[in-house]
């Protein structure tokens, strides 16, 4: 078999495992480079794990408030093992199935690591467990090379992990049992799923964030309804402060926090999980022999995934926030179908929507009110609660905030922010709305369902034009 493609992705990740399926469909001869997980950390040790275990979290939470349902439920209790047995189960499904739609689409697998030693040249070397039918280690060629290796947790001097005691999203993922005390430091998406998950099991569970406000790239109203709520469920959240030193002990892990003020207090607890954010692999690919731009970290790329090397491309978290699996698909796609020749819109990170899968749930897409502000915007700001929503008083969920920013000048949709159950179902609507270019007018003759949650997505844009009917 020839070594030599059209495309070769290097990662399997979301990012890389849709590219290059969407390059085989193209017509192109297309082979990904993986050395370890097909389907990569998101399918992995990420996104659809963390579901699996905060699905088990809600299901729980919900078997703990039978009574309010009129229902009853006596001995609850849970099997931490077979938690985390159910969520690895989901992974395995689903890297199965990527392996399947890789092979269905006839795109080659090469197992190991890729090193590039010129334009459109790279060495593979092999690796370990390799799935049947992959390719091994060796020399490759190709027109045009995607990286899309994704990333990895960030380390802070100080907090660095150790596997036992301070744990990174891998290690918090697969607990032997439930810590009585845990710190988390960070209150990004990944912090607070984590922080969520741990608190509805069971765990005193402490969240220490550097920033003004947790979830800090949130709309300012929607992060201060989820930390109320968070608090409300027993959490306890410090921020503007920083977690200055770890201090292990055999069994334990003494934490010291700074405070804005200049206070400091110390913290045992069991575990720590930082959750700092991640950075993207962008070492040892030998991008810098090829003299290949990069900013902080990341591949400076334009709109369509190109690189400043021509034929070298770069898509996902190598390429720069927001590190979301679906930013990765879709940059992917629009990479290759811009190779291909194809009419295609560059990436508009704007209109990529963003969802935290704690309870409360937090979603939202555009800018939020004030960043609408700080563009020169003068803005209409629309608010409605669950607790007007006849949907969510059936629920059980009369807590939560649908909130819509718009031009004044133009009626045009900047922002929607919400908190509240199923919301990361919900921000889709926005999305498309956003892509239409919709303005306050369509969305406000449109017609949603009723019983819906997605009636206060109606109700929130009424509120901004001051013609709410349920508040």
């Amino acid at each position: 078999m020839s070594n030599a493609y059209d495309i070769i992705v290097i990662g399997a990740g979301p990012g890389g495992y849709v590219t290059a399926i969407r390059a085989a469909q193209l017509g192109f001869k297309t082979a990904v480079v993986e050395k370890k997980h097909l389907g990569g950390i998101c399918l992995n040790w990420g996104c659809i794990p963390t579901k699996a275990l905060l699905r088990s979290a809600e299901v729980y939470h919900h078997m703990e408030h039978a009574k309010d349902f009129g229902l009853s439920a006596d001995k609850i209790g849970f099997d931490m093992d077979a938690v985390v047995k159910r969520s690895r189960g989901v992974s395995k499904q689903l890297a199965t199935g990527v392996g399947f739609l890789l092979k269905k689409n006839k795109v080659d697998v090469i197992w190991g690591s890729a090193k590039l030693t010129a334009p459109g040249k790279m060495t593979v070397t092999g690796a370990d467990d390799a799935p049947k039918g992959a390719l091994g280690g060796g020399d490759y060629s190709a027109k045009h090379v995607i990286v899309a290796t994704g990333a990895r947790p960030r380390v802070l001097p100080g907090l660095e992990p150790d596997g036992k005691q301070v744990w990174t999203y891998f290690e918090a993922m697969v607990p032997d049992e439930l810590p009585k005390k845990l710190l988390v430091v960070g209150s990004g998406a990944i912090g607070i799923e984590f922080a969520s998950f741990y608190r509805t099991m069971g765990a005193e569970v402490t969240v220490v964030e550097v920033l003004p406000q947790i979830l800090p790239v949130e709309d300012a109203e929607i992060s201060a309804h989820a930390r109320k709520r968070l608090e409300k469920a027993g959490m306890k959240i410090h921020t503007d402060t920083k977690v200055a030193k770890l201090d292990k002990g055999k069994d334990s892990v003494t934490a010291t926090l700074e405070f804005k003020d200049g206070k400091s207090e110390k913290l045992t607890v069991d575990k720590v999980i930082s959750a700092v954010g991640v950075v993207g692999n962008i070492e040892k690919l030998g991008l810098e022999d090829l003299g290949v731009k990069t900013d902080r970290g990341c591949v400076v790329t334009d709109g369509l995934g190109r690189t400043n090397v021509k034929g070298l491309y770069a898509i996902g978290d190598v390429a720069g926030p927001p590190m979301l699996a679906h930013k990765a698909e879709h940059e992917g796609v629009i990479c290759v179908e811009g190779i291909k020749g194809l009419d295609v819109h560059p990436m508009d990170k704007l209109k990529i929507p963003g969802c935290t899968y704690c309870n409360p749930q937090v979603a939202s897409v555009g800018l939020t009110e004030a960043k609408a502000k700080e563009a020169g915007y003068k803005v209409r700001v629309g608010h409605f609660p669950f607790i007007g929503n006849g949907k969510a008083i059936a629920l059980g969920e009369p807590e939560g905030l649908v909130k819509t920013v718009f031009d004044d000048k133009t009626g045009q949709l900047l922002g929607a922010h919400m908190v509240g159950a199923e919301v990361t179902e919900l921000i889709q609507g926005f999305v498309v709305a956003m892509n239409l270019e919709t303005t306050e007018e369509e969305l406000i003759h449109a017609v949603f369902p009723h019983p819906t949650l997605s009636e206060m997505m109606h109700e929130s844009v009424l509120d901004a034009y001051g013609r709410v009917i349920h508040t």
